[in-house]
């Protein structure tokens, strides 16, 4: 019919012939359209079927394959690898591509997902991924490893909500699904994996970051810098083959950014963590085996450790610099012994370690100066200095026989026992009943009752012992009833040293209180003596030649000889050469602001060259008994 109106004669007609035309025509296009669109179904099905059931080489390529492959191995249904879910129709599309254009990469291998998660086989605790993190090259070949060419999409899950069976493990990949084993070039995969693992050997230490995941298998922020690519896209991923069992899979998402809160160590403060308790532990080895007082002092400044003026707990005595002293040399000095480097006295922990203990000073007044100095030491580290106050109010501290500090914050007190002998001070009378002095070498001092249980006791004893009285010893020194006529001082010393030792061993707890003795701290009076116009306002720096420093006191040989024959463990404190370089630290002439009128006109014969200024060299004893308690503490942890 369509070549019968195409070749009809147009008659004269004219309307009756185009009248039957348009009739003709209307029939025609309503036919022709039914019979190319039945002819379109009828090529597509065939076309589809053709693909569908076609043999080929590349079993990946035929669209339909994944029918007729999508059960488990046991024969159940895997809906992950449906063809109507979006993630298998991108995944056939992309085979059907691939199948014509071999050579061509389609966008839709773009990775998504919620969770970036690393399945057990791409783990292999030594994974390329997690190796090469220290230098840009190699953190883009860590990321081509995860390129579409290398990796396998898995469908996204949700370990909560998805029903859905998880991703096939790589052995069964490997056995049943050929679409997987096009998607991932295994062969190539290897290879950059061998190479990337020669690579880590040379990484491995880097900032300790490959070892941080290997103990805690958790994930790292540098992990997500290297693996940037992936993560922008939120991609699962799996490689195909993993000696880690799958017990050991990590899950790394944006959530999980402290997989190790429980125990207490964030994950960006790990390495640390990690790394201060393997200095800390070096630290204590090295002050261990360290004797702090062979040394030398050495400018450093980043002392001291409070400000100048700062403290209102020194004494008038003491405070140099509200004195006028004009250098400021004396105070930036840092003790360094030659075995070890002391730490800082970091007041904060200090107080941590006194929390809920007792700290008491005993003796004259240099354990008075050593006193003063670990109160602003403390104090300068508590935030709120309102809660560090003494137990009665007091602010000077030359009066009475104690003083208490109290750590409102921390529970614990500082205190302070005037007892310049360590021994009683006593009074008898004459055969003319005339009252003497005298200082009992057979009776410990009286407060020794209100000290016995501290926690921390830091004794000594030593200048009195130099006073004229003592040295001189006529008629002074008693046992018992029994006053000596005469007596050498190094005999009387040692006989109130053995009573001081016995009370310790009898009434100390050598379990619950740890004991130091400091030992004699150097004097540098020129031209006389502390009552005889000496002086030292012209010294500004240390000794720097020890052939310039004065003998070792026969007084402190007896001190060690009592110590060792001791029963309780003693720290002895032995600061007299470290003070005897410091010829520059006294106060000399700016111990008071206010002179007498007998001050005013000779001002440089009153000095003290006895003392120290504060800050200075008492805070260096400080340091040395805090480095002396850390290893304490150490050793104390081990036994328990």
């Amino acid at each position: 019919m369509a070549d019968i109106t195409k070749y009809a004669p147009i008659g004269v007609g004219g309307g009756n012939l185009i009248s039957d035309l348009k009739s003709h025509f209307s029939l025609f296009r309503t036919k022709r359209t039914v019979a190319i669109a039945y002819g379109f179904v009828f090529i597509f099905i065939a076309f589809t079927i053709f693909l569908a059931f076609s043999p080929t080489p590349n079993s990946s390529s035929p669209w339909f394959t994944s029918i007729f492959s999508a059960t488990s191995s046991d024969g159940s249904s895997s809906s992950s690898s449906s063809i109507f879910s979006d993630d298998s129709y991108r995944s056939h599309f992309s085979s059907f591509f691939s199948y014509f254009y071999a050579h061509s990469s389609s966008p839709t291998d773009n990775v998504r997902s919620q969770n970036l998660t690393i399945e057990p086989s791409n783990l292999n605790i030594e994974s390329p991924v997690l190796q090469n993190q220290t230098q840009n090259k190699e953190k883009i070949d860590t990321v081509e490893v995860l390129k579409p060419s290398n990796i396998s999409v898995l469908p996204p899950t949700n370990r909560s909500t998805d029903n859905r069976t998880p991703p096939k493990s790589s052995s069964e990949s490997n056995k049943g699904s050929s679409n997987f084993k096009n998607q991932v070039q295994i062969e190539d995969l290897h290879d950059k994996v061998k190479d990337l693992k020669q690579n880590q050997i040379r990484n491995k230490d880097s900032d300790g970051k490959v070892g941080v995941l290997k103990q805690n298998q958790t994930q790292t922020e540098e992990l997500h810098d290297k693996v940037e690519v992936s993560k922008t896209n939120q991609s699962t991923i799996g490689v195909t083959k993993s000696p880690v069992p799958a017990k050991q899979a990590v899950t790394i998402s944006p959530n999980s950014a402290s997989g190790n809160e429980d125990k207490g160590i964030a994950e960006k403060g790990l390495i640390k963590n990690l790394t201060s308790s393997n200095k800390h532990d070096d630290l204590i080895k090295s002050l261990k085996n360290c004797d702090f007082f062979d040394g030398n002092w050495v400018r450093d400044n980043s002392y001291p450790l409070y400000n100048p003026g700062s403290c209102s707990l020194i004494d008038e005595q003491f405070n140099c610099f509200l004195n006028g002293r004009p250098d400021s040399d004396y105070h930036r000095m840092k003790w360094k012994p030659k075995g070890c480097t002391l730490p800082r006295l970091n007041g904060s922990h200090m107080l941590e370690m006194l929390r809920g203990k007792r700290l008491v000073f005993v003796g004259d007044s240099l354990n008075r100066n050593m006193w003063e100095s670990l109160l602003c030491i403390l104090r300068n580290s508590v935030k709120d200095q309102s809660k560090v106050y003494e137990q009665q109010g007091r602010h000077h501290f030359r009066t009475e026989a104690s003083y208490s500090f109290i750590f409102e914050d921390y529970k614990c007190t500082v205190e302070f026992f005037v007892t310049p002998f360590l021994v009683q001070e006593w009074e008898t009378e004459d055969k003319n009943g005339t009252k003497k002095e005298t200082l009992r070498l057979d009776i410990v001092e009286r407060s020794a009752d209100h000290y016995k249980n501290a926690d921390i006791l830091v004794f000594n004893t030593g200048h009195w012992w130099t006073h004229e009285k003592t040295s001189k010893g006529e008629d002074y020194y008693q046992e018992g009833s029994h006053v000596y006529k005469e007596l050498n001082v190094l005999e009387a010393f040692r006989k109130a040293l053995t009573t001081w030792g016995r009370w310790v061993d009898v009434h100390v707890n050598p379990k619950k209180t740890l004991v130091f003795f400091r030992g004699y701290s150097a004097s540098h009076f020129s031209g006389g003596q502390w009552n005889s116009g000496g002086q030292c306002d012209h010294e500004s720096e240390p000794i720097k030649n020890e052939t310039y420093l004065t003998p070792y006191p026969e007084k402190m040989t007896v001190l060690e000889n009592v110590l060792k024959g001791m029963k309780t463990q003693v720290t002895y404190l032995n600061v007299t050469k470290m003070t005897d370089y410091r010829k520059d630290g006294h106060p000399s002439m700016y111990r008071k602001q206010f002179l007498s009128d007998e001050e005013r006109k000779s001002p440089l014969s009153f000095q003290d060259c006895s003392h120290w200024c504060l800050p200075g060299v008492p805070d260096a004893w400080n340091e040395i008994m805090y480095a002396e308690l850390l290893v304490n503490q150490k050793q104390h942890k081990k036994m328990h």
